[in-house]
């Protein structure tokens, strides 16, 4: 069978579907209970005790009858309704309708067996808890016998429904109490991997069922590996870039004695190279060692969009529907967005920032008139080293092909991405840095 129409009722978090888990199976057996036993406990007894008094109706409707007049009638049953606190009345009755409040159930089953029983009676009426009334058409009237109204059913049948609704609420609430003390080590480790995934390190330990702190000891060993591997990384390349300065500061040293025709060639070839090691030393910087901090988001794009276009032209900002202060790792953003104005300005003549604020989703838009990425290739740019050809060279200039990696990096340590697409108002690139607010 198909549920998959069931899933958009189901509740999408886990102390949702955990206390639907518990409250469903309880409110089911509380109603089952309530339709089985009361209905059937409550109208059985109610029949049985509606059965047994019709024999004393009975008897005092037969001694009515065999009276010659209303005289007798009345010294008849003077002796019997009291023994059968009973009260007998003989006369025209105001009203001859049948009573019965909507919410009285037992109150049908009461008057369906009064008139099965004694079918002489005309009109059963239950005005209340305390009182019934039976008015029979005799040879000689209208007689009238009231009774006290816990002689034909149980009484208090709402105590049942009271206790089992309030111990039902009570152990509902027991059982939720207990099942979000064991759901809460869930809850921290999802929201310490959440922060892992965002360039965070928050304080962790493992608590709860076995299964959860073994999930919880397998995340801090994750956790562990990919600082180490982290760690490593920025290392190597952090050595590998500061030891070759000294050979390339050796070159300039040699290049300053040969002439001006030789030498400038060769010093374009070691500015590229230290360009290159630059972008080596950007890209091995971790983003977990900047510490967020409250940055006035609009006053910031403005400042490195003209920081970044300072002697060129075409580059502005277009828009920042941003209000107010936003926490950020500042520098992580600055290096992102520096290598995507540059990488546009390398490509295009026109450069377009824009920032946009869609719920709790920060989006800096920056759009160019250069000649685009293939939407085969926009993957592959995002690459560490990724060389694209033909329309849109990593390579053109002295990049080493690390500029969306820095910007994606960035995007990823504030819960984000960087998506590239087609600029819908220039015809260039557009990268798209999405960030969580």
């Amino acid at each position: 069978m198909n549920f998959k129409w069931l899933k958009k009722y189901v509740p999408r978090g886990l102390y949702g579907r955990a206390a639907l888990i518990l409250v469903l199976p309880v409110v089911t057996l509380q109603l089952v209970v309530s339709v089985v036993f009361i209905q059937r406990h409550f109208e059985g007894v109610t029949t049985q005790m509606t059965r047994s008094l019709s024999h004393e109706l009975q008897l005092v409707f037969s001694e009515i009858e065999k009276s010659a007049d209303l005289t007798e009638a009345q010294a008849r049953i003077s002796n019997i309704s009291d023994s059968l606190e009973m009260v007998v009345a003989f006369g025209d009755v105001d009203d001859l309708s049948a009573q019965r409040r909507w919410y009285d159930f037992s109150g049908t089953v009461v008057m369906r067996e009064l008139h099965s029983a004694i079918p002489i009676i005309s009109v059963v009426q239950l005005p209340d808890n305390n009182l019934v009334r039976v008015i029979a058409d005799l040879p000689t009237g209208l007689v009238t016998v009231e009774f006290n109204r816990r002689r034909v059913s149980a009484s208090n049948p709402h105590q049942l429904l009271v206790n089992m609704a309030f111990f039902g609420v009570l152990m509902t609430l027991i059982a939720f109490i207990y099942l979000r003390n064991q759901l809460r080590p869930i809850t921290r480790l999802a929201a310490a991997a959440d922060a892992f995934g965002r360039g965070r390190h928050v304080d962790y330990s493992p608590a709860g069922a076995v299964e959860v702190r073994a999930a919880g000891s397998a995340f801090l060993d994750m956790r562990a590996r990919i600082e180490r591997q982290i760690e490593q990384r920025t290392m190597l390349l952090s050595g590998v870039s500061h030891d070759l300065r000294t050979p390339l500061t050796r070159l300039r040293l040699g290049l300053s004695f040969l002439t001006d025709e030789e030498r400038e060639p060769m010093e374009r070839d070691v500015e590229d190279m230290q360009r290159m090691l630059d972008e080596f030393l950007s890209f091995a910087r971790s983003t977990a060692d900047v510490t967020p901090e409250p940055v006035e988001f609009c006053a910031f794009i403005q400042e490195i969009v003209a920081t970044a276009s300072r002697g060129k032209t075409g580059t502005h900002l277009e828009r920042c529907d941003v209000h107010g202060t936003v926490v950020i790792r500042k520098m992580v953003i600055q290096r992102a967005l520096e290598n995507l104005i540059n990488n546009a300005l390398r490509y295009g003549q026109t450069v377009q920032v824009s920032v946009l604020q869609i719920k709790k989703s920060i989006i800096i838009r920056i759009e160019d008139d250069g000649p685009g990425i293939p939407e085969d290739q926009r993957e592959e740019a995002l690459k560490p080293f990724a060389r694209l050809e033909p329309a849109r060279n990593q390579n053109k200039g002295s990049g080493v092909g690390l500029g969306m990696s820095i910007a994606a990096d960035a995007a990823r340590a504030h819960g984000g991405v960087l998506r590239l697409g087609q600029s819908s108002t220039l015809g260039g690139l557009q990268a798209d840095l999405i960030i969580s607010k």
